[in-house]
């Protein structure tokens, strides 16, 4: 096990040394492009401007004749433009493919100072994690990367939700984790081919009141425990957990229901895999103006956060005070890059 104090130094000689806290940033969507097709590379410089984050996608989806072009489309997306402050990002292919190696030696050699996160796919322990940090770390030396590049991890097997606190606390490059519900369905044997979401199947049925009386039912969410269990590992060790895709298109209000239950729950952002998807997770992951507003009531009310006070009728304390300031706080993140959000809260 390595000691504490050797957490923080850096794996290579010449490699930045690892952050200690994560960069403030607005991370609401993750709007995946596919690189290798020119005429969606066209429009990244338009994307740049509604986006919190670009994720050049060269794992699943992309074809396998189309791999290669998919990373020499990446490194070309990201040289041909100025991100400013919306973040960079790959998912590269997995561990055990044929293409991650050559997907990082490039990456890095070529767009290592522009790159902020590196997505790593099926992510089983802390293990894939120790592989990618080091082999980071010796790029980064090599090509004079100035700032420690991230991994961001996704959650898309039973073992790797099993070590996912392990993983959480893996290395000071965790960026944070995503949900990845359609591989994990196949992993866990989920009779579901649904990619995110809830089944109608997956209910409760109120007792019977009486013979013959008809009985309340409702869904639930498939997605609960585990989205749970990713919310506490990211919280404990300091990095963000995100729900990742949700298949249907065409299913707007279900996308919202889903990605809204994950922000509840803490999460910070959703994947956007499709043009529609970015308004709904800007909307869900941003806070309601009115829950803003009576949130700095009580900020206002208890400016140490000590005591107890009455607003609107209600008690609030301490615990409350924290609640609140996770609301501000995401709120003035929220108001430094939207102008007219930032006029809604009065920030």
């Amino acid at each position: 096990m390595k000691l504490p104090r050797n957490f923080y130094k850096p794996l290579a000689i010449g490699a930045p040394a690892p952050l200690r806290e994560l960069p403030v940033r607005l991370e609401r969507m993750i709007h995946f492009v596919p690189p290798h097709m020119e005429k969606v590379r066209a429009k990244v410089p338009e994307l740049i401007a509604k986006v919190d984050v670009v994720l050049g996608n060269l794992e699943d989806a992309i074809p396998i004749e189309a791999k290669e072009a998919a990373r020499r489309g990446f490194i070309e997306m990201a040289k041909a433009s100025d991100f400013g402050s919306t973040g960079l990002w790959t998912r590269i292919n997995a561990l055990n493919s044929p293409w991650v190696l050559d997907d990082l030696v490039e990456i890095v050699r070529e767009v290592g100072g522009k790159l902020d996160v590196v997505m790593l796919p099926k992510v089983e322990g802390p293990w894939d994690i120790h592989y990618l940090d080091q082999l980071l770390a010796q790029l980064e030396a090599r090509h004079h990367v100035q700032k420690p590049i991230l991994i961001h991890a996704i959650l898309e097997t039973a073992e790797g939700v099993k070590n996912v606190e392990a993983i959480a606390s893996a290395s000071p490059r965790m960026h944070g984790m995503s949900l990845g519900p359609a591989d994990l369905a196949a992993s866990r044997a989920m009779k579901t081919t649904r990619v995110g979401g809830g089944h109608p199947d997956y209910r409760v049925l109120a007792d019977v009141a009486e013979a013959g009386a008809s009985r309340a039912s409702a869904q639930q969410d498939l997605w609960h425990y585990t989205v749970a269990k990713m919310v506490d590992a990211c919280a404990a060790n300091g990095i963000k957990p995100f729900y990742g895709p949700f298949g249907d298109f065409s299913d707007a209000g279900a996308c919202e229901a889903q990605f809204r239950n994950a922000f509840l729950m803490g999460c910070a952002g959703a994947w956007s895999l499709h043009p529609s998807q970015i308004d709904i997770a800007k909307t869900v992951f941003s806070p309601d103006p009115d829950e803003v507003r009576f949130a700095k009531k009580i900020l206002d009310a208890m400016p140490d956060g000590s005591g107890a006070v009455m607003i609107d009728g209600k008690m609030q304390d301490d615990a409350t005070w924290k609640q609140a300031k996770v609301i501000v706080d995401l709120a003035r993140i929220v108001a430094a890059k939207d102008p007219a959000l930032a006029a809604e809260y009065g920030l």
